[in-house]
């Protein structure tokens, strides 16, 4: 079954027959102290962390595979208005975790056929 995955709450040229509810998916990862060392030195030397930008990525094509596998379950061909966020959740000492949360609206679209 093909899933189409939009951040805009219309689909132009498609007809939205039911809006079966919102769908969130979540993904975590824990830090890693090898790439927050070299990330730290690069907050001092300036430029871009490209291990923390490739985890960010990874997260948000799983928090979107996950976001469709819940809108499947509803029975949803669609998922409109997502928003794909990031943020940080602080442990304590030990250190942190990265979040990437997806949130959209599940819908059936009229096969176009």
């Amino acid at each position: 079954m093909y899933m189409l995955l939009s951040t805009t709450d219309v689909i132009q040229g498609a007809i939205i027959e039911s809006y079966l509810g919102v769908v969130t998916a979540e993904v975590v990862y824990g830090t890693n102290a090898l790439r927050d060392f070299f990330a730290g030195i690069r907050d001092i030397v300036g430029g871009r962390t490209a291990s923390y930008e490739r985890v960010f990525e990874r997260g948000q094509q799983e928090a979107l595979a996950e976001l469709e596998k819940r809108a499947e379950r509803l029975g949803a061909n669609a998922v409109i208005g997502i928003n794909v966020d990031t943020g940080t959740i602080t442990l304590d000492q030990a250190g942190s975790l990265l979040l990437v949360t997806a949130t959209g609206t599940a819908v059936v679209v009229q096969d176009p056929r």
